[in-house]
């Protein structure tokens, strides 16, 4: 493959934290030299431009500007040969919900801060949150198919943070795991299906990442942690990981584009 690859998605495709960080990048868009991204196109030899900002919401993407920089889809001028996105989990609070669960438990009853922490901590409200996402990641889909009709458009999700069900993640509490994973598993379903009625790809970055979670022995994301200068944030892919995501990535474009695929309209098959 040849020709212009544009990034779009959140910190989890950013690689926050992780030093270098990409020259001449806006400071609150943590975006790294060796993200996915980078990796991906030194890879294939493609034109790169990244435009993925920490804390980027699907509508980041689609129609929102992000601390004075346009909503992503606006660098798109159909030409593409290659887009990729990893979003959505700032639309549903994931970080936010694991990172909050190592504070002390006592803070979800302190004013204003409380009630925030008490948010994050609710299944119903994590639950709406998981719904509005549905129908948002099908707009960036079918979205990215009008402006770039012959690119070959990848959704990927997130790599696994937490052990599979029956292992705790100390310290967090068993609750807070199981909403965690509950989030984590819905919001990859999600991102198939918008992959799949979109007539867009999707590389299941989670599921290959299973046992690679931020409790193995073989991590491919950092647990929560205080963040250090030049090392990736609490709860986000690590260097292994991005590496990994990349090599995901390249083995998909290796292949011959699904039949289904680079066609607007819904489909049945998530790939």
């Amino acid at each position: 493959m040849t020709g212009r690859y544009v990034a779009l998605g959140s910190s989890m495709a950013a690689g926050a934290g992780l030093a270098p960080r990409a020259s001449g990048t806006p400071f609150l868009a943590f975006r790294s030299a060796h993200n996915y991204p980078h990796l991906l196109a030194e890879s294939l030899g493609l034109d790169l431009v990244d435009v993925t900002y920490a804390g980027a919401t699907t509508a980041n993407v689609l129609y929102e500007k992000q601390n004075g920089t346009p909503p992503q889809i606006t660098v798109l001028n159909g030409s593409e040969s290659l887009i990729t996105a990893t979003i959505g989990d700032s639309d549903v609070g994931y970080v936010p919900l694991l990172t909050s669960a190592y504070l002390p438990h006592p803070m979800r009853s302190m004013p204003i801060i409380g009630g925030r922490l008490r948010d994050l901590h609710d299944g119903d409200a994590r639950n709406r949150a998981l719904a509005k996402v549905a129908e948002a990641l099908i707009e960036v889909g079918s979205t990215l198919r009008q402006l770039a009709p012959e690119a070959r458009i990848f959704f990927i999700d997130c790599l696994t943070l937490l052990p599979d069900r029956g292992f705790d993640a100390p310290p967090l509490s068993r609750s807070d795991v199981d909403l965690g994973r509950h989030v984590a598993e819905t919001l990859e379903h999600h991102t198939a299906e918008a992959a799949a009625e979109t007539g867009s790809e999707i590389v299941r970055a989670g599921a290959a990442s299973r046992s690679h979670h931020a409790w193995s022995s073989d991590p491919w994301t950092t647990k929560g942690a205080v963040p250090l200068p030049g090392r990736p944030f609490p709860f986000h892919p690590n260097a292994p990981g991005l590496r990994a995501v990349a090599d995901l990535v390249v083995a998909q474009v290796c292949k011959p584009a699904p039949s289904w695929a680079r066609q607007s309209g819904r489909h049945t098959t998530s790939g």
